[in-house]
């Protein structure tokens, strides 16, 4: 897995280093920069994978944006804006770094590789710098060409693999309903959610045959208290609005309080709360799933309750499904979502996201601690504890 995430000189962030455990959730005021952060890991993707421009950060869910906005620029006396931005991901035993750049007047359509370095251990894989004597295109990365040369079981190479499955989530519920369009179709889900129906369909398919899926799809459907059973279905055997999607498939859902014969519901019926167990749970299960990724604002849709419960089965869903180590950041408003969170386990992390007195994102581990434990037999919840600014990521307001 990626234990380390160095970012320098990227929008809100100078200089960052976050140090990863499996499932990573970050919480923090509007505006803090939780976005950014997820952002950055998009670009030093898109890096991984040989191209940094406007259509590869589209596909990782990356807003794409002009030189002026992506370098920082802090007011300082001592410092002017940025020359370029570095980012560098390292596992325990390998690690890939880099620097882009794009001129402030006239920004070409892709970023430029400045410097770039691939390392297992101390051995160099791909090198590259601006005084290179053998000339090189400068719009494409060294470490994506010489991956074809390593073998699947070298470290380095999952390293880079890693990398480059990372997308940024964003489920919207008009995309989950299928009643708009999904701009960034990508396998299993689509970036806002639009490919629900198939991947449901995908994972019911292999609860026979996997037994960890079939325990995902039961935890989902118990959280979804009013329903006995969900699916995906032809649109055309569904009782369906002429406002719904006309997609093939659709999801289904089988309420277990309506009368036989008038229970079928699909997912434009259904509470988008439903939608969104459904999503993490292919998010889960699904063997397409990326091995790294991240969710912008996963409390969508949620009442305090669910929640809570969602998130605790979710940290259980990717942690214990230590085959794949599936590593996920996320970014929620929700108080309740830290009451989900088995912080006990290492592999389990929180993350305060504050801007200091200049502007510049800081984070911050919150690490539970004996005065937090005193707190909690006392009756402070870990939500009550951020809502009173005890743990940072709280706007003075």
């Amino acid at each position: 897995m990626i234990k380390t995430i160095k970012i320098k000189s990227f929008k809100s962030i100078e200089d960052l280093t976050l140090e990863l455990g499996q499932l990573n959730v970050f919480v923090g005021a509007n505006g803090s920069g939780k976005s950014n952060l997820l952002e950055a890991i998009g670009v030093l993707a898109a890096a991984a994978d040989g191209k940094v421009n406007d259509q590869t950060l589209l596909q990782r869910g990356v807003r794409p944006g002009v030189p002026k906005l992506y370098k920082s620029a802090f007011p300082s006396s001592s410092r002017r804006q940025a020359s370029h931005i570095w980012f560098g991901g390292a596992s325990s035993s390998s690690s890939y770094s880099v620097s882009l750049n794009n001129p402030l007047t006239d920004p070409s359509p892709a970023w430029l590789y400045k410097h770039e370095a691939w390392m297992r251990g101390k051995v160099k894989l791909a090198s590259r710098g601006p005084n290179m004597r053998r000339a090189a295109n400068k719009e494409a990365g060294l470490a994506a060409l010489k991956a074809v040369e390593l073998e699947p079981s070298d470290e380095a190479l999952k390293l880079l693999r890693r990398l480059q499955s990372y997308v940024i989530y964003s489920p919207t519920t008009p995309v989950l309903r299928g009643i708009s369009p999904e701009t960034q179709p990508r396998d299993p889900l689509g970036l806002s959610g639009g490919a629900l129906p198939d991947a449901v369909h995908t994972i019911l398919s292999k609860k026979r045959s996997d037994p960890a899926v079939k325990q995902i799809c039961h935890e989902a459907l118990q959280l979804i208290s009013w329903a006995k059973g969900f699916g995906a279905a032809p649109s055309a055997s569904m009782p369906l609005s002429p406002a719904a999607s006309a997609s093939s498939r659709v999801i289904r859902f089988t309420d277990r309080y309506m009368a036989e014969g008038r229970n079928t519901l699909s997912g434009y019926d259904a509470s988008e709360g439903a939608l969104f167990v459904l999503f993490l749970a292919v998010i889960a299960a699904h063997p397409l799933a990326p091995a790294m990724l991240a969710i912008d604002n996963a409390d969508h849709g949620l009442n305090p309750g669910l929640a809570k419960q969602l998130m605790a089965a979710f940290a259980k869903w990717i942690v214990a499904n230590g085959a794949r180590e599936q590593q996920v950041l996320i970014t929620t408003h929700n108080p309740a979502v830290l009451d989900g969170l088995p912080l006990q386990d290492d592999k389990v992390r929180l993350f305060a996201v504050d801007r200091d007195n200049v502007g510049r994102t800081v984070v911050k581990r919150v690490v539970v601690n004996a005065k937090m434990l005193e707190m909690a037999n006392n009756g402070w919840t870990l939500s009550r504890m951020w809502m009173n600014k005890l743990i940072g990521g709280m706007p003075n307001v």
